[in-house]
């Protein structure tokens, strides 16, 4: 990208949103708008390679195909020169076979990160990981975590400006 820092954030963050409307419409054909022909990801969660906006589109239709009204909510963004780290929850109600698990009927909320390269107004590169474990227990195959009082209660919202 060889825009000026503020001009390069608006269109980063016009790239997070069109990104956010794909996820969201279920509509995998605007891949080709968002990513680069020469896209590289990684989803570590279930350690899966995906190239390219076709690749994108395959990853995608799976996670609809098991979750047919999943939605995803962008929570925080940060950007630095031309990389971006996505914070994002997503929800939806686990209807399909997802990673050999059979349909379970429940609702699940996740939430996840994605680390993302920008060139050219594309999406070069990504690396995805989201939290499998949280899956595992809301679809009734791992089991609820215990129950305590926090040492020190925070909500995942104030979580974020710690860092600050």
């Amino acid at each position: 990208m060889e825009n000026s820092g503020a001009d390069m954030r608006a269109e980063i963050m016009d790239i997070i949103e069109r990104l956010m409307v794909m996820w969201n419409s279920h509509d995998c054909s605007r891949a080709g708008e968002i990513y680069a022909r020469d896209y590289r990801g990684l989803d570590i969660t279930d350690a899966s390679r995906v190239t390219g906006p076709g690749g994108v589109a395959k990853q995608l239709e799976r996670f609809y195909r098991a979750f047919p009204d999943l939605k995803f909510q962008p929570e925080e963004t940060i950007l630095e020169n031309n990389r971006v780290a996505l914070y994002w929850s997503a929800s939806g109600t686990h209807q399909g076979t997802l990673l050999n698990i059979p349909p379970s009927g429940r609702r699940v909320h996740v939430h996840g990160v994605s680390m993302l390269r920008i060139e050219n107004s594309r999406i070069v590169r990504g690396v995805h990981l989201w939290d499998m474990a949280a899956l595992l227990r809301a679809i009734g195959l791992l089991p609820e975590l215990e129950k305590r009082a926090p040492i020190d209660p925070i909500d995942l919202k104030s979580a974020l400006t710690i860092c600050e």
